[in-house]
């Protein structure tokens, strides 16, 4: 069971529900460490206080807040705990919207709530009326040093909580229109097209990241001895002259494109390459060739696929 990483209680009206907030995603992707170049060993980052020439522990440290240059006010968690805030340890529901009025640039980080034992009953009430009624709940709460905003939905049999960024936190004018462009009813009537061919419902299992399994096979080549993979050629951006010639090329490819592998194939196909390439450039470094390396493969390849002969005098 993942660890909460708050406890409070959800208010609707004057119905208090307690629950408890998960993180509903989770990163997958390769981290490196640094290491000395010289001699491969992690590199320590240290807390140093250049006033006391010294290393800091952890406990020695305090937060502190830069009101002006070099000069700090300090903040304690006792001060942050006796904050005056009405959604300390409160989820405060002050409004519920339709989904579609959020748009997602607002959205700011996913997790889920967990009602506790004795509150499952008000707390699947809650969740069977949003459901009924289309609507997502909107409200606050103070989490890691700020209050923030949230809406509460329903997603099959879970309560999802969404952070939403302030007004003031979105750096783009949302109320800009569209840029001005003489564009002809044909370049309009292609474009519609290109996008009605690629049109499909969204299935995020038809998506993979690509660079991580690219990055896991290089990893792997390296642990198993291999030397660098080089990076296959990948396709060079082309100078666009002619919108509506890229426009009936595009479209082309998007025809050819429904008949094409399923991206695990080609996935599969790619982490093949890089493996190949490994076994060339390992074999390189013996005085192996190339021919070489693929004959032996393809002799290893036939022979388990030949069927074991069946001996004599068997039944």
């Amino acid at each position: 069971m993942p660890r909460a990483i708050w406890s409070g209680v959800i208010s609707f009206g004057l119905v208090s529900i307690p629950v408890k907030l998960y993180t509903a995603t989770e990163s997958k992707s390769l981290s490196f460490h640094q290491l000395h170049e010289k001699c491969k060993t992690r590199i320590k980052e240290l807390r140093w206080c250049p006033h006391c020439d010294r290393q800091v522990d952890y406990d020695e440290i305090v937060r502190g807040f830069e009101y002006s240059k070099d000069n700090y006010v300090v903040v304690t968690k006792e001060d942050l705990e006796e904050l005056p805030l009405p959604s300390k340890n409160i989820i405060n529901i002050t409004a519920f919207v339709n989904a579609e009025e959020i748009d997602p640039l607002y959205f700011n980080g996913s997790y889920y709530l967990q009602p506790e034992k004795l509150a499952q009953k008000p707390c699947a009430l809650f969740m069977h009326a949003m459901e009924e009624k289309e609507m997502v709940a909107i409200g606050t709460l103070a989490l890691r040093n700020k209050e923030r905003l949230c809406s509460l939905r329903v997603l099959g049999g879970n309560l999802i909580l969404e952070m939403l960024l302030y007004p003031d936190e979105i750096r783009v004018d949302m109320k800009s229109k569209l840029p001005a462009a003489k564009l002809t009813k044909q370049e309009m009537t292609m474009a519609s097209s290109l996008i009605d061919m690629m049109a499909q419902r969204f299935n995020p299992q038809d998506f993979e990241d690509h660079y991580r399994e690219a990055l896991s096979a290089l990893i792997k080549a390296k642990v198993d001895g291999d030397e660098t993979i080089e990076q296959p050629e990948s396709a060079k951006p082309t100078h666009v002259v002619d919108l509506m010639e890229a426009l009936r090329a595009s479209v082309e490819n998007a025809k050819a494109g429904r008949n094409k592998k399923s991206p695990q194939a080609e996935e599969e196909k790619l982490i093949k390459a890089v493996r190949k390439q490994a076994s060339h450039r390992k074999a390189a470094d013996k005085g192996v060739s190339a021919k070489e390396v693929t004959r032996t493969t393809r002799a290893k390849a036939a022979s388990r696929k030949k069927p074991a002969a069946k001996k004599r005098g068997a039944a």
